[in-house]
């Protein structure tokens, strides 16, 4: 291929198993962020992540001199990036490993997930994004149901349910805090801007409408990329009260550069 792909995935640190795992075109947020939302709608929430310093998870003062949000008032960690705002919203903790040995866990079945896909990708001639995703899932299909882990001496996903059966397990259920709130609420990209007199916000150059809106008030946002049909969601809420939702063209609001 003439083209780089990014792995995704994300790990349990007790039972070993890989809960997410995906090839990608394009690290973005906006991935992390699906990655998130798979997880966590399939298994329930964590106690804390364990991410890399990567820009996407953190913000580390003078590293991040060009990111939108700097200013000389703001020092690490005192600026939530997106994926770190959808974990705050469903209570889940972060710990940042300082150096790439200390992800060691993750590192190694990267190591061999790299290397059988590359094998499999040449000797099959597998050359399309979607010819290795059917690769990469049979692969952590079996990883996770029939291969025995060299650590913990348990085939992944057993002692995963084994965990959930005996309540050994830091994984709770994920719960909306509202009955006018949606998944969409949640994994999403946010903003928030005042409302002018003509009930009206500017954002990213769009003029948007909110005719619920209080002037003079913020309104925070919930986007939402439709990226099948080339659309953005966009819901609106005020003091935790929902004003409605509109569409608009992805072409005329290019969050994905969150």
């Amino acid at each position: 291929m003439d083209e780089k792909l990014y792995l995704i995935t994300t790990i349990d640190d007790y039972s070993r198993m890989l809960l997410y795992a995906e090839l990608v075109k394009q690290e973005n947020v906006w991935q992390h962020i699906l990655a998130l939302k798979s997880v966590f709608l399939q298994y329930g929430c964590p106690l804390k992540y364990y991410p890399d310093q990567h820009v996407i998870f953190r913000y580390v003062k003078d590293r991040d001199k060009n990111r939108p949000h700097n200013t000389y008032s703001k020092f690490t960690d005192d600026v939530d990036p997106q994926w770190k705002r959808v974990l705050n919203n469903c209570g889940v903790g972060i710990t940042y490993a300082l150096s790439p040995q200390a992800k060691g866990k993750i590192k190694r079945p990267y190591r061999w997930i790299q290397e059988r896909i590359v094998r499999t990708a040449a000797k099959e001639k597998l050359t399309t994004i979607e010819e290795l995703q059917k690769v990469l899932k049979e692969l952590i299909d079996k990883y996770n149901t029939k291969w025995v882990h060299s650590t913990t001496k348990e085939i992944p996903i057993v002692r995963f349910e084994n965990a959930i059966k005996n309540k050994q397990t830091l994984f709770k259920p994920f719960k909306l805090s509202s009955k006018h709130q949606t998944v969409d609420d949640i994994f999403c990209l946010q903003a928030n801007r005042v409302v002018d007199s003509y009930r009206k916000i500017s954002f990213e150059g769009l003029e948007l409408r909110v005719p619920k809106g209080t002037p003079r008030q913020t309104v925070d946002l919930k986007i939402t990329p439709v990226e099948e049909k080339g659309l953005v969601k966009i819901r609106f809420w005020q003091d935790n009260y929902f004003l409605g939702e509109q569409l608009e063209k992805l072409e005329k609001l290019p969050i994905l550069r969150f």
